[in-house]
């Protein structure tokens, strides 16, 4: 952590960077407009000691100030103005500069305004990295054996700088799969940058991803630049224009490029995580996605589980959910009853993990109070019994004579029964009231091929 000391007088220069360093800061100084940018371009600064005025220089220190917060807006910014400059200086704070110290200045108010402009700093640091971590480590949540096989390969690749690549359908969680791996890398304290390849206009992605420089508004850095140092995190690559793949393989291959109507190249250090819902080969077959690209994305490939491989856990994100909407937005704390989890449990999930969030905090808009969640609030894919008393048959299942059409039932329910328990034949065997070597034979009777393999290990 350093502090930059930019005026054009020496003497203040140098009077202020010896306060600074009998109080144990790190000190760098700056005479003039042009020293001050290249300092703070290679290495941002913890905070910046800005005299208004600085003669013989390009900018002054409003062009700085400006210039500073917008390419690097955590930075505070303390103004140094001289007698007749309160106005000047009241204008700098409404620029974003934290507080301005009068010439000729208190050396103990000098002290008092930096300490407290450096521990505002920290705190927005500090804010941000909790915010990061508690989005990523809590939303992380399941027990499932898919589940724990994608915990496993993320844990395995957090310590290395290895390029991934997530696939999975949408809406099954990648994202917070990418945050994780960051979360548990030596890159944490760094930037989380996320690019969404689908959202961003294919003749502005290049601007957005490198920046731009322009004779009226200087530097404008673009999400690559701002992800120095951290991970960089592609979303639904494959909606990458094919134009932007080539300059991207570019920047992977030399960690370098130049922003849109530069000239200069910028370097940047970058750990790069991808994903898809796409076949990436098909796409490169058809021309969509270049080959060189994938093959330097796909570096460790990790597959992520829909929520259907996974319906054990849907009773632990559901609480996760209900929890979560209860802190935020103080939705009633509500637990859901045996047979509103039994019906989550056995219902196609096309939108995955995002699909289930947003169905419970529908239920906790318009529900029945306070109460437990019913099977009746919840989405009902078929026409349910009516009061419990009968169920409407499919017309094909009406047609069939008694026997068969019971072992149709049996086999559609157990096969259920088993999905929603993730292949666990003795869990299965104990909801639905049997001896685990009778659902065997029963199982076996009605054509149903079941595996042990992991089945019994609970």
């Amino acid at each position: 952590m350093s502090i930059l000391i930019v005026d054009d007088e020496k003497d203040i220069r140098e009077l202020i960077a010896d306060i600074l360093k009998d109080e144990g800061y790190a000190v760098r100084m700056a005479g003039n407009s042009d020293d001050c940018m290249t300092q703070v371009n290679a290495e941002p600064p913890s905070l910046m000691i800005l005299d208004i005025w600085l003669k013989d220089s390009r900018m002054d220190g409003i062009d700085i100030l400006k210039s500073v917060k917008r390419d690097n807006p955590d930075i505070p910014v303390v103004i140094i103005s001289g007698h007749g400059n309160i106005e000047i200086a009241v204008a700098a704070i409404k620029q974003g500069a934290y507080d301005f110290i009068e010439k000729p200045f208190n050396i103990d108010q000098l002290m008092v305004v930096v300490s407290r402009a450096m521990e505002t700093a920290k705190l927005r640091r500090e804010n941000a990295d909790l915010r990061r971590r508690e989005v990523t480590a809590s939303e992380m949540i399941g027990s499932s054996p898919s589940f724990k096989v994608l915990k496993s390969n993320l844990e395995k690749v957090t310590k290395s700088n290895a390029r991934v690549m997530l696939a999975g359908p949408a809406g099954s969680g990648k994202e917070l799969a990418a945050r994780q791996i960051h979360a548990g890398s030596n890159r944490a304290a760094a930037p989380f940058v996320s690019v969404s390849s689908a959202s961003v206009e294919p003749e502005r992605m290049e601007e957005v991803l490198f920046g731009r420089e322009t004779s009226d508004r200087g530097v404008e850095k673009g999400l690559l630049e701002q992800a120095h140092g951290g991970v960089v995190y592609f979303d639904e690559v494959a909606d990458m224009p094919l134009g932007t793949q080539s300059k991207i393989l570019r920047v992977l291959t030399e960690s370098q490029f130049t922003r849109v109507g530069g000239s200069d190249k910028v370097r940047v250090d970058l750990r790069v995580i991808s994903s898809t819902s796409r076949d990436l080969r098909a796409e490169i077959a058809a021309g969509r996605f270049r080959q060189e690209l994938y093959d330097r994305l796909n570096v460790v490939p990790i597959q992520v589980p829909s929520l259907e491989e996974r319906r054990e856990d849907i009773p632990e994100l559901t609480a996760h959910f209900i929890d979560h909407f209860h802190r935020t937005q103080g939705l009633p704390l509500r637990r859901l009853t045996t047979e509103a989890e039994a019906v989550l449990q056995t219902m196609a999930w096309p939108g995955n993990i995002r699909q289930l969030r947003n169905i419970i905090e529908r239920v906790l808009i318009l529900g029945d109070g306070a109460g437990p969640v019913e099977a009746r609030e919840l989405p009902q894919p078929e026409p349910q019994a009516d009061s419990g008393a009968r169920m409407v048959l499919g017309g094909a299942m009406a047609t069939l004579p008694l026997r068969e059409a019971r072992e149709v039932f049996e086999r559609e329910y157990l096969l259920t029964q088993i999905n929603r328990f993730g292949g666990n034949i003795s869990r299965t065997a104990g909801f639905v009231g049997m001896e685990r070597s009778a659902l065997h034979r029963k199982l076996k009777s009605l054509g149903v091929v079941s595996s042990s393999k992991g089945a019994d290990d609970e």
